[in-house]
């Protein structure tokens, strides 16, 4: 299964670099406000959709762009482009993220950054790989010197409760701060040791499922705002786990 993750995901990425080879010709809607959806993302999902069910017909098939199709007790989590933003503009900080969910448990899961060349991948159980070399989170022991990662998909939903006091609090008690713009791959960062902690709220399964594993696989925690261990997309904290109980009483 991780060589049929792998070959599709490369392929996909390959089709996404050629929309972004041509921008300025690409056709962009909103599909919410301040929600961009290209071509690009709709041709990603349609081939994404088209080769994994024809390898596994009996999975079902949950993407961001189009209607879930039910299957088996196993289906297929898919973002054909995680952080729509960051590619439109060109910008190297977008991925695409595929999870095999089985019996309620993601159990498989890749996130490629086409412009990086980097290739997360786990498997429930034996660890988590960038490019096939293992990776683990960092040893950072305290808030006070970790570098953090976050997002702000609460703002584009308009939530009156918001993350901007949040992390108006975490960033003064941190040495540095990142918004990369990829949720996938800010989960993947903690389980690489670039990010000591991610958080989010109100994500989508599709943003952070594969992302997730592949951190907790390397070693990250993963809970919600509240401590509460599994994943809750839509207030999603990951930690290297040594930072966990400081950065918990800021949420």
């Amino acid at each position: 299964m991780q060589k049929l993750i792998k070959e599709v995901i490369l392929e996909a990425g390959e089709i996404a670099l050629q929309f972004q080879s041509r921008l300025k010709t690409i056709h962009i809607t909103e599909k919410g406000a301040k929600d961009l959806v290209t071509e690009a993302d709709i041709s990603v999902e349609n081939f994404l959709r088209k080769r994994l069910i024809a390898a596994t017909p009996d999975f079902g098939f949950l993407g961001e762009e189009s209607a879930e199709t039910m299957g088996s007790k196993s289906r297929w989590i898919v973002d054909p482009i995680d952080g729509t933003h960051s590619f439109i503009h060109g910008q190297y900080f977008w991925s695409i993220s595929i999870a095999l969910e089985e019996a309620g448990e993601i159990r498989q899961g890749a996130v490629y950054a086409p412009l990086l060349k980097d290739l997360y991948q786990a498997e429930k159980g034996n660890g988590a790989t960038r490019n096939g070399e293992k990776i683990q989170t960092s040893n950072t022991t305290t808030l006070a010197k970790a570098m953090v990662g976050t997002g702000f998909a609460c703002l584009r939903a308009n939530l009156a409760e918001n993350n901007l006091a949040r992390f108006s609090r975490i960033a003064m008690k941190t040495m540095d701060q990142r918004r990369f713009g990829s949720a996938a791959l800010d989960c993947c960062f903690v389980g690489d040791g670039q990010l000591d902690a991610f958080w989010e709220q109100q994500l989508n399964i599709y943003d952070v499922a594969a992302g997730a594993l592949i951190a907790a696989e390397a070693g990250a925690t993963v809970t919600d705002f509240s401590g509460r261990p599994g994943l809750y997309p839509e207030a999603v904290l990951i930690t290297n786990g040594r930072i966990l109980s400081e950065i918990l009483e800021l949420m």
